[in-house]
């Protein structure tokens, strides 16, 4: 019998031969009854969705390994206790840093469009990826202690900045569908396992798989902060924004060299405009979208006034995606408790007892916490919950991440609170008389930096269930 289903056998009279004919052939749709009794597992990944991955290491190793620094970077000054070049303080840097984060994220919503509407995913990473490398030698160049001492590093940065920010949102916007759309199979189709046991290979667990897989490759690269802060420790700034930069070039070549293997798709024109159009239609015609469709349009004024170049099924598309992006509007507050860890909690690590750490090194627990965690909820967490019945659907993973944030910056407060009652300056960590030190520094409270861990490990675990969850939930709905 096809499909691996055992034959009748005769020495058997009490199996049910009408149960057997029920079963669905391995490879086949499953029927009702196997949609609700068997277990769902993920399908095998394609080679261009791990070549993809290596792409993303190599970008993220370069964004995290040259943003690592940059608290230090900017807000302390040249040749003091702690490495700094700029010396605009803890709200100056603080304040860049929340606008490199905010421009990065920004820059996506272009590069989509550009992708969409003119040169289609591949040929936008590409050419993002030239302007990130302009970016980044920038960076490096006026790192150099040479023009930290003529005054070219503010100006270096913020040019940086910006630079990288378009080459980054061009990148950001389309690694993470282009990888999910190397695979290419929408159907449910039942197989039998080793084991013996049937299942059903289900896409929306696979695309879930991708995402975590892509999501754990992009916190392998975030560790280059390691490298990158004790390099800017130990010898400069300058190797440390070397190092981001010869490792693009890595990514870029990977990126060329597996052109062939990438399953893309020509640009189809993008629906941002089209979408933005359809909403304003509807809100003039008081939230009526019939009036954005083509078969509508005698009946409304804006179907005459409005060339409309798509038909109702569109329409109903927008109208669904709209509905679905509600969740979105919650994230803008997670990403702005996510970036105190790229800001004031490095901040916060200098005004306690470093012991020869890196105020900016404890960061690396984030990244290592979705590392080590990343295989125990995916490959035993979830499927344990399957097996009891129970599916955490993508709400519940985002607003159990919601927790874990809010979990991570309660902690935080409470740190700091810690602070703030240990001497030796108390309120006022590394500027008090009683922590001057003979060599002119600033002593900072009596703490120990190790004690922000548990901080870095709950935005680690927040980013498992709410950022990778986001990611499926962009891509599918």
């Amino acid at each position: 019998m096809a499909g691996g289903i055992e034959p009748f056998k005769p020495e058997y009279p009490h199996e049910d031969l009408g149960e057997i004919a029920s079963l669905s052939p391995d490879g086949e749709e499953p029927t009702e009854e196997e949609r609700h009794t068997l277990r769902k597992v993920s399908d095998k990944l394609p080679w261009a969705a791990f070549i993809i991955c290596i792409i993303e290491l190599c970008e993220r190793f370069t964004y995290y390994g040259l943003s690592g620094p940059f608290q230090n970077y900017i807000e302390n000054s040249y040749g003091g206790r702690v490495p700094g070049a700029i010396g605009l303080g803890q709200t100056g840097a603080t304040g860049l840093t929340d606008f490199f984060q905010f421009w990065c994220y920004v820059c996506p919503v272009f590069g989509a469009i550009v992708s969409d509407q003119y040169l289609g995913k591949y040929w936008t990473i590409f050419y993002s990826a030239l302007i990130y490398i302009l970016g980044n030698l920038i960076l490096f160049l006026t790192s150099l202690p040479v023009a930290i001492e003529n005054g070219a590093s503010l100006g270096g940065l913020i040019t940086a900045m910006i630079i990288i920010g378009i080459g980054t949102g061009g990148i950001k916007s389309n690694v993470s569908p282009l990888i999910a759309e190397q695979y290419q199979n929408t159907s449910q189709f039942v197989k039998t396992l080793k084991s013996g046991e049937r299942v059903i290979v289900d896409p929306g667990k696979t695309i879930q798989r991708i995402y975590s897989i892509f999501y754990m490759m992009i916190n392998i690269g975030s560790l280059s902060s390691i490298a990158t802060t004790e390099l800017e420790a130990n010898i400069g700034f300058w190797p440390a924004y070397l190092l981001p930069f010869l490792m693009f070039l890595v990514g870029f070549a990977v990126l060329v060299a597996g052109k062939s293997k990438y399953k893309v798709r020509a640009p189809a024109g993008s629906v941002i405009p089209k979408a933005c159009k359809i909403m304003w239609i509807a809100l003039m015609n008081k939230g009526n979208w019939n009036a954005a469709k083509p078969e509508y349009q005698e009946e409304f004024a804006s179907g005459k006034k409005y060339n409309l170049k798509w038909d109702g099924i569109f329409v109903e598309e927008v109208k669904r995606a709209l509905v679905a992006c509600k969740v979105f509007c919650f994230f803008p507050i997670y990403w702005v408790v996510y970036s105190q860890m790229l800001n004031n909690f490095i901040s916060q690590a200098g005004q306690m007892q470093l012991h020869g750490i890196p105020n900016d090194l404890m960061q690396n627990w984030d990244p290592i916490t979705i590392i080590i965690f990343i295989p125990i909820i995916d490959y035993f967490f979830y499927p344990a919950l399957g097996k009891l019945g129970f599916q955490m659907k993508p709400i519940t993973r985002i607003t159990l991440g919601f927790m874990f944030g809010a979990g991570a910056m309660a902690y935080a407060a409470g740190v700091q609170k810690l602070i703030y009652k240990t001497g030796p300056c108390y309120d006022a960590p590394g500027a008090c008389e009683a922590g001057l030190l003979p060599d002119g520094t600033y002593a900072p409270n009596n703490v120990h930096v190790a004690i922000q861990a548990p901080a870095y490990l709950l935005i680690g675990l927040s980013e498992i269930f709410a950022s990778i969850t986001g990611l499926e939930y962009a891509f599918t709905k």
